[in-house]
């Protein structure tokens, strides 16, 4: 009988040892991503897309604000959304793993992160470069004619995700930090809200992400597969760790907050 694989988690749990290497290459090739969605949004994937005999979408003229780093992208706004969207997410990861991780990372999870992020972005871009998949074709937003429903909705709801997740990492590293904390489990602030909010601001970001490029299909299906992965791996890993680590404590947290991902959602 084949023996059951256990779930894998990507972060040294409990090594604060530090790791040049995995450092040194997460910052190197993730902002790599960021660069293939502009090449994609401003001409190439739609040059793909039509070798591939795939139809695409009528671009609007470029959104020129006056903003000179704007204005030299020359992208339309629902495309320069999508790339400010692949830019925040690698910008966050960066400051998660510079300055708010204290936990080994190393140069294989550096990889594998990366290699995770830019398939899904690549994934969005497309689909919403392809005229039968993109949210631009969606129902349009009271008011605001250069952006549909999708992509405004799913700014907002990216920037409410990001948000999260950001702030509820940086008051966990602000109460570790503090000696007086030593061996206590973080259950003030935002995490009296949800026992893994910072997972729940993850899913909220990465589902409004293929909101905005493929509407609610891409919706249901990526914010499903990452809510699922977090109950099935990263929950279940982190759980266990925390068991060991905390006893009784962590068995009250979870007792006291009932909520996992998100308040009243799961």
């Amino acid at each position: 009988m084949a023996k059951r694989e256990e779930p894998r988690d990507l972060i040294r749990r409990g090594d604060l040892s530090s790791n040049p290497a995995g450092v040194l290459t997460f910052c190197g090739l993730r902002p790599l991503d960021t660069l293939l969605q502009y090449h994609l949004l401003a001409g190439s994937g739609e040059a793909l897309l039509t070798k591939a005999g795939i139809s695409t979408i009528a671009a609007d003229s470029a959104f020129q604000p006056g903003i000179a780093v704007i204005d030299r992208l020359k992208l339309p706004l629902p495309h320069l959304v999508l790339l400010v969207m692949s830019a925040g997410a690698t910008l966050k990861q960066i400051y998660w793993l510079v300055g708010l991780s204290r936990e080994n990372f190393g140069a294989g999870a550096a990889v594998g992160v990366t290699l995770f992020n830019t398939v899904l972005n690549t994934a969005n871009t497309m689909f919403f470069l392809a005229s039968a998949t993109s949210a631009v074709n969606g129902p349009s937003f009271p008011g605001v004619s250069s952006l549909g429903a999708y992509q405004v909705v799913g700014a907002a709801v990216y920037v409410l995700g990001i948000l999260l997740e950001t702030c509820s990492e940086y008051q966990r590293k602000a109460f570790k930090d503090d000696p007086a904390n030593e061996g206590n489990v973080m259950r003030t602030g935002l995490w009296s809200l949800a026992r893994h909010i910072n997972y729940g601001g993850y899913v909220l970001w990465r589902g409004a992400y293929a909101l905005a490029a493929w509407g609610l299909p891409g919706l249901v299906l990526l914010a499903g597969f990452q809510a699922r992965d977090f109950a099935t791996r990263g929950v279940p890993v982190l759980d266990e760790y925390c068991s060991k680590r905390y006893g009784e404590q962590w068995a009250s947290f979870k007792r006291d907050v009932k909520w996992v991902l998100i308040p009243g959602v799961y």
